[in-house]
C-alpha cells in the first residue's frame, strides 16, 4: 500500500495521467544489463530481448532469467541495471581524456556505465560517503576491469576543498526520498514521511553546492533523483540556479524523456519501460579552473617488470602508485591524493612480495585473452569448478588466465602438472 499522501500529491502532478501511473505499478517490472566495452565485443545472451532505447549497450531481458549467477557477470561482461537508471549518464555524455567525478557513486551502476564511454582514458573519480557503500562501488570498479579510476570515501565539502574547478564534468545521482523505487523496493514505501522529502532536498542542496565548486567552467553538471517529488527536483534546480548565476541550463537532445523546465527530463514508467527517474542538464558558464596538484609516481619495481615481461603485459599512460606492499597503475591525469580516503587509485597490479610480484584479481579482468590461456566454456563443469575454488588440470607452469569463453575471469599458478586457483576466497561460489 502506498502512502495516501503520496498517492494524492501523485495525483495532482499527474492530472488526467494519473489512472495511467497506477496501471503501471501493477504490470511487471522490466529489468536490464548493460553490456561493459572494457571486456571486448558483447555476446550472444540467449535471454536477452529487446534493446534499452536511450543507452546503446543496455538491453532487457527475460525476467525468469537470472544472469547474476552466469560466469559472464563474474567476468564483468555486464552490469545489472534499472533502465531508467542508464539515462542520467546518458546525459552526462562523458568523453575519453575528461575528468569526470561522480560524486555519490555507489554501488556503481552509473560509474561504470561512464568509464564504458571513457574507454580508459581521462580520470574518473567516483566517491562515496558511506564506507561500506563505497567497498562495494570499489568491488564494482574492479570487477567491471576499469583502469582509470579513482575511488573516494570521503565528503562532498571536503572534495569541494581539494578540487575547486577541476572537473570537466559532474554527476550527482543524489541521495533521495526513493519514490520511483517504490515498485521496486517495498523498504522504500515503508520508509516515506514528508519529513524525508524535506530531509533529502536540504542534503542536495549541500551536495549540490559542493559540487559546483568542482566544475571548471564550461563544464556539464547533470543532477538526478529516483523521485518524482518535485521538492527534491525542479524545486531543487532553481533554487540551485538562484545561488549559482554561474549556472545555466543546457539544452540536450533526449526524445525519449518527458522535458521539463530548466533543462530537466522525467522518466515515467507508464511512458516507458523502466522506474521513475528525475534528472537536469546545466552547465557552467564563468569561474575559475584548475590544473590541481599532481601526484608524483613510483618507479616499477622489479618484480613487475619480470612479471610483466614474462606475461607479455603493456601498460598504457600512467604512473606507479603504491600503497604499502601494493601496487597500482594510476592514470596520468591522477591529482595529489594525500590526506584523502582513497579505496582504489587506478588498476590494481598486484602486491609485492620481496623479489616477486603476486598478481591482483582487478589485473586478470583488465587483461585481454591471450595465446596459451585457459579458456572454459561458460557451461562447462570445469569453470563451475573453478568459480568454487578447485584446481584445473594443466601443465603450464606459473601465472595464466582463466577465461570464460573469450573473457578473462581470474588467475590460476600452473606446478607442471595442475593449475592451482588463484581465484579471490570471497568471490567462490559456494
Amino acid at each position: 500500500m502506498l502512502p495516501e499522501l503520496f498517492l494524492k500529491r501523485m495525483e495532482m502532478q499527474l492530472g488526467p495521467e494519473y489512472p495511467e501511473y497506477l496501471a503501471s505499478l501493477e504490470r511487471p517490472r522490466a529489468v536490464a544489463l548493460r553490456f561493459n566495452p572494457q571486456k571486448g565485443k558483447a555476446p550472444e545472451l540467449p535471454f536477452a530481448t529487446s534493446p534499452v532505447p536511450w543507452e546503446p549497450l543496455g538491453c532487457y531481458y527475460e525476467p525468469t532469467a537470472r544472469p547474476g549467477l552466469h560466469p559472464y557477470h563474474d567476468a564483468g561482461v555486464y552490469y545489472l541495471q534499472e533502465a531508467s537508471a542508464m539515462a542520467p549518464a546518458v546525459l552526462l555524455n562523458p568523453r575519453p581524456g575528461e575528468r569526470i567525478l561522480d560524486l555519490c557513486a555507489a554501488p556503481g551502476g552509473k560509474t561504470t556505465q561512464i568509464a564504458g564511454k571513457m574507454g580508459g582514458q581521462g580520470l574518473l573519480v567516483c566517491n562515496e560517503i558511506h564506507p561500506k557503500r563505497a567497498k562495494i562501488l570499489s568491488q564494482n570498479v574492479e570487477r567491471m576491469a576499469i583502469s582509470n579510476a579513482l575511488v573516494l570515501n570521503e565528503a562532498p565539502a571536503t572534495l569541494a576543498q581539494r578540487f575547486p574547478g577541476f572537473f570537466d564534468r559532474i554527476l550527482v545521482d543524489a541521495p533521495c526520498s526513493g519514490e520511483g523505487m517504490f515498485r521496486k523496493e517495498a523498504a522504500a514505501v515503508a520508509d516515506w514521511t514528508e519529513e524525508l522529502v524535506d530531509m533529502c532536498a536540504r542534503r542536495q542542496g549541500e551536495i549540490l553546492d559542493a559540487a559546483a565548486k568542482m566544475l571548471r567552467p564550461g563544464g556539464r553538471l547533470v543532477y538526478s533523483t529516483c523521485t518524482f517529488a518535485p521538492r527534491e527536483d525542479e524545486e531543487a534546480v532553481a533554487s540551485f540556479l538562484a545561488r549559482h548565476p554561474d549556472f545555466a541550463p543546457e539544452k540536450v537532445d533526449a526524445p525519449w524523456f518527458t522535458p521539463g523546465e530548466n533543462g530537466s527530463f522525467r522518466l515515467w514508467p507508464h511512458k516507458l519501460l523502466g522506474e521513475g527517474h528525475f534528472a537536469a542538464v546545466l552547465r557552467r558558464m564563468d569561474g575559475n579552473g584548475e590544473d590541481g596538484n599532481p601526484a608524483s609516481g613510483a618507479s616499477l619495481p622489479g618484480g613487475w617488470l619480470r612479471f610483466a615481461r614474462e606475461q607479455g603485459i603493456s601498460l598504457p599512460a600512467g604512473k606507479a602508485v603504491r600503497f604499502g606492499d601494493t601496487l597500482f597503475w594510476a592514470p596520468e591525469e591522477m591529482p595529489d591524493i594525500s590526506r584523502l580516503r582513497v579505496l582504489r587509485p587506478g588498476l590494481e597490479l598486484g602486491t609485492l612480495k620481496k623479489d616477486r610480484l603476486e598478481p591482483a584479481h582487478a589485473l586478470a579482468l583488465w587483461l585481454r585473452p591471450r595465446e596459451g590461456d585457459t579458456r572454459l566454456a561458460p557451461d562447462s563443469p570445469e569453470l563451475a569448478g573453478y568459480l568454487r575454488g578447485e584446481t584445473i588440470p594443466g601443465s603450464r607452469r606459473g601465472f595464466q588466465l582463466v577465461c570464460a569463453g573469450e573473457y578473462t575471469l581470474g588467475w590460476a599458478k600452473g606446478d607442471g602438472q595442475i593449475l592451482k586457483n588463484h581465484y579471490p576466497k570471497g568471490l567462490r561460489r559456494q
